[in-house]
């Protein structure tokens, strides 16, 4: 089963990291929501950092502002495990110039773009 760590997952059905959660569940993907302030969205355990997640990660899904972003870039290259690890998908609203650049300098296998319409769904398939 592949894997994904929803870095800004959201307990509000109304937000994109919580959307995300859904759709790669209905997907088939195992998800990991990651967000320090939750306890539990849509039924999963929250993990309060990437590095607490207990599997090998193939995708990572990014709904943070980029200043909280490039914050965390050094935890997400090392949960994603360099260029050839996990997919790094920064939603719309997640990176800027800053963000991607930085990224890439680490070897994050960066993505910019919506990881929802990347598995085939949208966001509106999953109301609030």
């Amino acid at each position: 089963m592949k894997t994904i760590a929803v870095l800004g997952a959201s307990a509000d059905r109304q937000k994109f990291g919580n959307k995300c959660v859904r759709a790669y569940r209905a997907s088939g993907y195992r998800v990991f929501p990651v967000n320090p302030a939750a306890r539990e969205i849509e039924g999963l355990p929250v993990y309060r950092s990437l590095a607490e997640v207990p599997a090998p990660l193939d995708r990572i899904s990014v709904y943070l502002p980029p200043p909280r972003t490039l914050s965390l870039l050094p935890e997400i290259a090392r949960a994603a495990g360099g260029p050839a690890g996990a997919e790094v998908w920064f939603n719309p609203g997640s990176a800027d110039g800053a963000v991607l650049e930085e990224a890439r300098r680490l070897g994050i296998a960066a993505r910019p773009g919506c990881s929802i319409v990347d598995i085939g769904r949208r966001p509106g398939e999953f109301p609030g």
